[in-house]
């Protein structure tokens, strides 16, 4: 997995969720996907460009099928957003790395 993202598993999803001291971006995948192949670049520049005030983290849907369920994720790519371990924002598709720092920027601070 990519340097600064985090995998979550069944066993480890609710432990990293609730420990978090800042917000969780959740990328809901796949392998077969090609938009989750297409935005995992940019979310490794986003977890070391923001490392310091959002956490990456990864979901294989094919692996933790359980998981998706239980957020209700129907397309991927899905990114949940929690924060204080609850979910604040659901962004679906793959999106330019503009939108998607647009789409977050409620969670981050101010703009490098």
């Amino acid at each position: 997995m990519a340097e600064g993202i985090v995998t979550l598993t069944a066993a480890t999803f609710d432990e990293v969720i609730n420990a978090a001291t800042k917000p969780v971006v959740v990328d809901f995948w796949a392998e077969w996907c090609g938009p989750c192949k297409a935005i995992a670049p940019l979310l490794s520049e986003v977890a070391k460009e923001r490392a310091d005030e959002i956490t990456i983290a990864k979901l294989n849907i094919d692996e933790h099928p359980d998981l998706a369920l239980r957020f209700n994720v129907m397309s991927i790519p899905t990114l949940l957003v929690f924060n204080e371990g609850t979910v604040q924002k659901r962004i679906v598709g793959a999106k330019p790395k503009a939108a998607l720092l647009s789409e977050l920027s409620e969670f981050l601070g101010a703009a490098h």
